[in-house]
């Protein structure tokens, strides 16, 4: 249940602060008063598209915040431990709008929009002025089907189905392309693995091949130069070995005497240790140098054959052999592909068969429903002043030549929301056929359908709150005199916030207020009042004969109101 709503500098509204009560709450005002801002801060807070242009003060923000006395649900339970939010039974939603963007609170937590308009919708229904209109169109008709609570489960069920059908078709799809591919370049592939295979290619031989010819280039300058290093080390009557050697001597007295130099010994027994690795590695590396002609024809040789490979497809020697070896595997792969696309295409065509019995079970428990619903709508109407009205829900099955589903032998699109597209028919007068509600129904008879919609799914859905923006579009005195009794019955379910103009709506009110506007010469202010008894008896006057009200006016609105709750019998 709505227990406040406040707003502040938002369109016309400087600040308005207004307490709602259990029962139907009527909201009544002049064209132009604001009442729509009212119910425009209220769609904001419930996570609907915020403009800039609401803000009254530039630069400044427009807030608009409602208190709510909530119960908890395993929807709302849910929603509110995944988004890491406390449970308390009154839940504050928050909306700011400032020029650079919004901002969303749950109980002063700051939460994405989505998330607060996905808790929004498990609270409040709100009917704008034209979303009666959404009944002319046919492809809303399955939507407000939907609502039935048993149809939930079994569409999850069927789209749950449909998405696996749909990975298995994907992954065929991309696999029959990759199998087409492969045949339409496979002798070209096969030709390329053949020149690569037989270059006999291996990893790392462009730089070993450097390596080696460089080395072979240099062979009389390396000998030359390894053999001075090896006589200056270890040759001649004085080596750097013997010098080395000496100095350890005379280092070694030095230490015996001052400590001082034991760090220097130990450096230069470490320098001799790597001098004599120096020899042993040069003698060894003086018998591997050979001049070798042949051998350095050889790898130049080498050298020609690859430039041209690698000229030919643009790689080195490493992108080479992973293009020999992404051909090997493409290739091999040929009879894979087929038990691929063999096995997936029984998962498919087994997918298709379970799809199949989930939009069949899905079209058994829709036709349930809509019979359940035709039923209840006429109920309704006829509380509305339709006496002899006929309501179908027809279910037209969508063809679709090799579709995935099959049901009594038709092959049926397999769409999102099922086979079928849902169309409502109806009949307001005796003895006539019920034809397509888009076609055939006047504007008052919409209203009063999707009052009567909004009656049923009020009770299935079990929504705390309904909000009606003028319900009452297209409709007489005596019918609205209906709408109010059967929003007043409704009101004993679900609190519900009605704006309308008409009086005999209006006099069913539980709470009424009134929504003003004032201006001075330099500024426009829009109010909400919440009206006490008498004073909703002058209201209830004022909509029947305008701003003169007359004494006639004012006992015609009290027996009105008397009426409406049952004090006088007619």
């Amino acid at each position: 249940m709505l227990t406040q709503l406040y707003i502040k500098d938002f369109a016309l509204i400087d600040e308005l602060e207004v307490q709602f009560d259990r029962g139907l709450s009527i909201i009544t005002g002049q064209t132009g008063a604001g009442k729509s801002i009212i119910i425009g801060a209220f769609n904001m807070v419930l996570g609907e598209r915020a403009d800039t242009d609401v803000i009254r003060n530039k630069g400044g923000k427009a807030i608009a915040e409602a208190t709510l006395k909530i119960q908890k649900t395993a929807t709302l339970e849910r929603l509110f431990t995944e988004n890491e939010l406390e449970w308390h039974e009154y839940l504050v939603l928050r909306r700011e709008i400032k020029e650079t963007g919004s901002r969303a609170f749950v109980n002063d937590s700051p939460v994405p929009i989505h998330v607060l308009k996905s808790i929004g919708d498990q609270l409040v229904d709100l009917h704008g002025q034209h979303d009666h209109q959404l009944l002319l169109k046919d492809d809303h008709h399955r939507e407000f089907l939907d609502a039935f609570k048993v149809i939930s489960p079994v569409l999850s069920e069927y789209q749950l189905i449909l998405q696996e059908a749909k990975t298995i078709h994907h992954k065929k799809t991309e696999l029959l392309k990759a199998d087409k591919k492969l045949k339409e370049k496979e002798d070209l592939y096969r030709f390329q693995l053949s020149e690569l295979t037989a270059a006999e290619l291996f990893e790392n031989e462009e730089e070993e091949l450097l390596q080696e010819m460089v080395l072979l280039d240099n062979a009389e300058i390396l000998e030359q130069k390894a053999g001075v290093v090896k006589a200056i080390g270890s040759e001649g009557e004085i080596t750097v070995m013997d010098l080395l050697a000496k100095l350890e001597d005379e280092l070694e007295d030095l230490v015996r005497i001052d400590s001082g130099f034991e760090q220097f010994l130990s450096e230069l027994q470490t320098a001799k240790i790597s001098l004599n690795e120096l020899m042993r590695f040069t003698e060894s590396y003086l018998d591997k140098i050979e001049f070798n002609p042949d051998r350095l024809e050889k790898l130049r040789q080498r050298q020609s054959e690859l430039k041209p490979l690698q000229k030919k497809y643009q790689a080195n020697i490493a992108e080479l052999i992973e293009l020999r070896n992404d051909l090997s595997e493409k290739l091999s792969s040929t009879d894979t592909l087929e038990i691929e696309l063999e096995k997936l295409e029984k998962q498919f065509n087994s997918a298709c068969k379970k799809l199949s019995e989930a939009a069949k079970s899905l079209r058994q428990i829709r036709q349930t429903s809509g019979d359940d619903l035709s039923r209840k709508v006429v109920e309704e109407l006829g509380n509305l002043g339709i006496k002899n009205s006929r309501f179908e829900v027809r279910l037209n099955p969508n063809h679709q030549k090799n579709g995935w589903i099959t049901i009594d032998d038709e092959q049926l699109d397999a769409g999102e929301f099922g086979t079928d597209s849902v169309l409502f028919y109806i009949s307001t007068n005796k003895g006539m056929d019920p034809k397509p509600l888009s076609k055939t129904a006047s504007g008052g008879e919409i209203s009063r359908v999707m009052l009567a919609l909004k009656s049923i799914f009020a009770q299935e859905q079990s929504l705390p709150l309904m909000i009606f923006d003028e319900i009452d579009t297209g409709i007489s005195g005596e019918i609205s005199e209906k709408v109010g009794r059967s929003m007043r019955k409704l009101a004993g379910t679900c609190q519900i916030l009605c704006i309308t103009h008409q009086p005999q709506i209006a006099s069913y009110a539980d709470h009424h207020y009134k929504v003003v506007k004032s201006e001075t010469e330099t500024d426009t202010q829009t109010k909400i009042l919440r009206l006490n008894d008498d004073e909703h008896v002058r209201e209830v006057a004022s909509l029947m004969s305008g701003e003169q009200i007359t004494k006639a006016s004012m006992e015609s609105a009290k027996l009105m109101i008397q009426i409406a709750k049952g004090l006088v019998l007619l």
